[in-house]
């Protein structure tokens, strides 16, 4: 798992399977199946936590999921981000950068929809707490957040 990071990543944000708000109240932004498949093949599945800015945007912690959702018993493969923070709008089409400093968990399957919410809500935390941590909070810093001009769309 740690080999790999941190690990930078960037892309645009496309729409997902319209779950994390509907279902989780929890918002994602998922990367393009490009993307995806840019990912080191031999990355663990599971939740990691990082750093994430939308466009050339303020730097905010984050929570990813990397895996198949066992949940959702998907047939490809997913990068979801959520952003810790609340936006006033969604932002399709913008350039998500992200930073993925750590490694929570495992991905697992879930008995229902209300132990899922209440995992993630855990991983959140623990998210929070890791991010806080001077090792981590260095990468929030990062020139790779950056974006060269003209880079960015609608301002976020």
């Amino acid at each position: 798992v740690m080999r790999h990071l941190p690990y930078f990543c960037r892309g645009e944000v496309v729409k997902g399977f319209g779950r994390g708000s509907k279902d989780l109240g929890i918002p994602t932004a998922n990367f393009s199946e490009q993307v995806v498949e840019s990912f080191p093949s031999d990355i663990s599945t599971g939740i990691y936590y990082g750093w994430a800015c939308v466009g050339n945007g303020d730097v905010h912690k984050m929570v990813l999921s990397i895996g198949w959702n066992p949940f959702y018993k998907n047939i490809k493969k997913s990068v979801e981000t959520h952003i810790i923070h609340t936006f006033k709008e969604d932002f399709y089409g913008e350039i998500l950068s992200i930073v993925i400093t750590g490694y929570i968990r495992p991905e697992k399957n879930f008995d229902s929809l209300d132990a899922l919410i209440s995992a993630i809500q855990e991983d959140i935390e623990e998210a929070k707490r890791q991010l806080d941590l001077p090792e981590h909070l260095k990468l929030k810093e990062n020139n790779f957040f950056r974006l060269p001009e003209g880079k960015t769309v609608n301002n976020h």
